[in-house]
């Protein structure tokens, strides 16, 4: 049975989805679920939602989304995020879940589990929705500044993770940029494009914006602060979209018949444009599983993000990256 750590202080208003998605989990998944958090809060709270028998590792202290990211804030070692990735470390769990700030979960894993050997950066990773279903979208924000080799890094680790978690055989994996000549992009990407082709991964060039939601590719590497921009402005258009569409077919009797019979294919392009479905982000190259969720999320999203977990510590995840990471050293 896996061992699943959950910061059960991490989401906005914790700890009520935290606590309303353990109950979720206790009821469907097969794993060994623990909280992190003051465990005098948790315990009571735990039992009314029918989930008494999920342990809780006590935490006094949270890493708060205002905090800063220092030596003095990483050095508390009684935060949930901290006493969460020290059972990772001790190895008394399997992956530990946070919906905290993404910065303080950054820096605590890498102050607590430090990066696999021979990785230059981790990288934050999506799971974009696209036409032939996700795309593995990687970084998109824990390196603003990067460098050449470092997207060939973030090339074979996407790589790896949609062969373990996503089961594609070979995925296709593509640098973004502004065209699918090889002499496009600026000069992060130029330089890059022939060290991701020689590192033995299924390179298939640049791609567009249009290529990655076409589903041409099932890896797209990118520095950082491009996926950031990305991700944010994929999540606002999919918004506006939606609202859109909701708003025209309420304009007249005519159109709210037309919703009615459409409603079963609206309901799944919203389906497919759910965060919560996905749940969280894992932070590759960190020696430990560690999965990353937005502060807003409910309890959907967290049991989508534990059982992502779940998932990548029985497919073997970290060992899978260690063993592909070696091959370049």
């Amino acid at each position: 049975m896996t061992r699943i750590v959950l910061d059960a202080m991490g989401s906005d208003r914790h700890p009520g989805p935290e606590i309303e998605a353990a109950a979720l989990v206790a009821a469907e998944l097969d794993c060994e679920l623990i909280l992190t958090g003051p465990e005098d809060l948790l315990r009571p709270k735990l039992e009314a939602a029918g989930a008494g028998s999920v342990r809780v590792a006590h935490a006094p202290d949270v890493f708060n989304m205002t905090d800063h990211i220092s030596s003095d804030d990483l050095r508390r070692g009684e935060t949930s995020m901290a006493v969460g990735l020290d059972l990772v470390k001790s190895g008394e769990a399997d992956a530990f879940v946070t919906m905290g700030n993404t910065g303080g979960a950054m820096a605590n894993a890498l102050f607590k589990l430090g990066r696999i050997r021979g990785v230059k950066r981790p990288a934050l990773t999506a799971l974009f929705p696209v036409k032939t279903g996700r795309c593995v979208v990687l970084d998109i924000g824990a390196n603003a500044e990067c460098k050449p080799e470092f997207l060939e890094q973030f090339a074979r680790m996407g790589s790896v993770y949609a062969s373990s978690v996503l089961g594609v055989d070979r995925p296709r994996v593509g640098l973004l940029s502004n065209g699918e000549e090889a002499g496009k992009g600026n000069e992060l990407v130029k330089a890059a494009y022939p060290l991701v082709a020689a590192s033995g991964v299924n390179f298939i060039g640049n791609v567009e914006g249009k290529e990655l939601f076409a589903g041409e590719a099932d890896v797209v590497v990118m520095d950082g602060f491009t996926g950031n921009v990305l991700l944010k402005s994929v999540e606002a258009v999919a918004k506006l979209l939606v609202e859109t569409i909701r708003e025209n077919m309420m304009k007249s009797t005519r159109t709210k018949l037309g919703g009615l019979l459409a409603r079963p294919a609206f309901g799944e392009v919203r389906r497919m444009l759910d965060p919560a479905e996905v749940g969280a982000v894992p932070l590759l190259g960190i020696d430990g599983l560690v999965f990353v969720g937005h502060g807003r999320s409910e309890a959907k999203a967290i049991l989508s993000a534990v059982r992502l977990a779940d998932q990548s510590v029985r497919v073997g995840l970290l060992q899978s990256l260690k063993a592909e990471i070696e091959k370049g050293l």
